[in-house]
């Protein structure tokens, strides 16, 4: 008896604990409007997201990394006027990242910021045009109605003014055919310190290509620290021009690369874009005197321009580039595994780890939070990492979209995509046209990755590497470093690249 009522007080204590639990969540009603000052650019048609952030210390909108502390809901709206008030009390049809709904919120202190996607030129939420809220604090310890207003907007993007500087745009012909409508290339133009001294001069040329979705305006960092633009116009600087590529693509980034879905970025760069600065910045045009590098995506984007285009570069300067072997896609072989988020063990697959091997993100939720930035409500146009590489390796799909390798909600495997996508296999590529490719690289290839790459990332480019290193007819020359206990582009260095081109061009 005495059992019983020990087993009766139990069972009392968890249900008075559960509903407790039920009790502290809590239901946010939003009242959206759109303000004077913003009603004259607001366009009616549109995708809302809803930021909740933990975070005191950043706008929630810039917080659309998979973190405990972001949360993200998004829905498409047709006929929003700026002159109506847009309540929001019925969630459904919203896509979200986190298990709960804005019907029960758990309770706590958010930090809560609206923004009006409008923008259809550019991938990514934070195109210049979109209109966004103030972010503000709130203590949810009971329901909520939160006014809102739409009251500002993303300005342009600017370039540092300074007189090493420049800035492009040039309109595609070849990507404004395959599009039928306007498509301009941007880019922007570090010239070296004696440029305006030696006005006959012809210059070598670095191409850099960013990590995931980075724009041209990144020459703003690097003139913004002082003892790097010191450096680059001293004499210990080699006289080179710079060219900070723009990562934007219609899929998020273009890769640079000829693809099904964006179309003919590759043979846009080489034969309109390149072109266009050498003879506008006095380069030799000559492709002894033509480099490339970059980290992550640019890491992957440089060497693939080189592997794909080796007779018009010479030199990569490749760091923990993305997946150059598809049989290690990260932690998927795309070509034998079933499902990308589980793998043979029963396992979610991490896609983001420490350097100590401590499993940080799950590739499944990675994908849910592009899956809500997409408006289609999947990844396959959210502007993300998995966006753009479905539209570069793979087919055009159903309604203007790339076809996914795998499902976006199961994450089942398509096997006739993985075939698609041997193509840019960068490892396969090399050893299927070893013969006649070997010779042209002689000299040209530089890859450096830490071996606890933070994305997994190692695998690949170690598969990639010892096929170089037992390569024969020729005997490839790579230099690849791997360096112990490192992550994700620790060891990529401005400065230390323009010194190697320097070195080489010298030698």
């Amino acid at each position: 008896m005495k059992n019983k009522a020990i087993i009766l007080i139990i069972l009392i204590s968890l249900l008075l604990n559960t509903l407790s639990a039920q009790e502290k969540t809590h239901k946010l009603t939003i009242n959206l409007s759109v303000s004077k000052k913003t009603e004259n650019s607001f366009l009616p048609d549109g995708r809302l997201f809803i930021f909740l952030n933990k975070n005191p210390y950043a706008e929630p909108m810039t917080q659309t990394w998979p973190n405990p502390g972001n949360f993200i809901f998004a829905r498409n709206f047709k006929g929003f006027h700026p002159d109506k008030i847009l309540r929001i009390d019925n969630y459904d049809g919203w896509v979200k990242t986190p298990d709960w709904t804005l019907d029960n919120i758990p309770e706590g202190e958010y930090y809560v910021q609206v923004l009006w996607d409008q923008d259809t030129r550019e991938s990514n939420i934070d195109a210049p045009g979109n209109v966004y809220s103030e972010k503000q604090k709130i203590e949810l310890n009971r329901s909520l109605s939160l006014d809102l207003v739409l009251d500002r907007i993303i300005e342009p993007r600017e370039i540092i003014k300074h007189s090493l500087v420049r800035e492009i745009t040039l309109q595609s012909d070849t990507l404004t055919r395959w599009w039928g409508k306007p498509v301009y290339l941007k880019a922007s133009v570090l010239l070296p310190g004696d440029y305006g001294k030696e006005p006959g001069q012809a210059y070598p040329i670095c191409y850099n290509i960013a990590g995931y979705g980075g724009r041209y305006t990144r020459i703003n960092n690097i003139v913004s620290r002082k003892s790097t633009m010191e450096w680059w116009q001293s004499e210990e600087a080699p006289g080179i021009i710079y060219v900070f590529l723009d990562g934007e693509g219609p899929f998020g980034d273009s890769y640079q690369m000829d693809s099904d879905n964006s179309g003919p970025y590759g043979y846009s760069l080489i034969n309109e874009l390149i072109p266009y600065i050498e003879s506008n910045f006095r380069g030799t045009d000559s492709p002894e005197t033509r480099f490339l590098d970059g980290c992550s995506t640019g890491g992957w984007v440089s060497l693939a321009l080189q592997l794909f285009y080796p007779d018009f570069f010479n030199g990569a300067f490749s760091y923990s580039p993305d997946p150059v072997d598809f049989d290690h896609f990260l932690l998927i072989n795309i070509y034998r595994d079933k499902n990308a988020y589980i793998n043979e063990h029963g396992y979610l697959r991490p896609i983001m780890r420490d350097v100590t091997g401590e499993p940080i993100m799950s590739l499944k939720d990675f994908i849910q939070y592009e899956n809500v930035l997409g408006s289609s409500d999947t990844y396959l146009n959210s502007g993300g990492q998995f966006s753009a590489h479905t539209a570069l390796y793979g087919p055009a799909g159903d309604s203007g979209l790339p076809q996914p390798l795998f499902d976006p909600v199961t994450g089942e495997i398509d096997r006739d995509v993985a075939e698609h996508w041997k193509k840019y296999d960068l490892k396969k590529y090399a050893e299927q046209n070893w013969s006649w490719l070997g010779p042209k690289l002689q000299g040209k290839i530089f890859i450096w990755m830490g071996d606890m790459d933070n994305f997994y990332l190692n695998p690949a480019t170690r598969s990639l590497g010892n096929f170089l290193r037992n390569s024969k007819n020729p005997v490839s020359d790579a230099e690849i470093i791997f360096t112990p206990m490192q992550g994700h582009c620790t060891q990529y260095s401005f400065i230390e690249v323009i010194s190697k081109i320097g070195e080489k061009l010298n030698r």
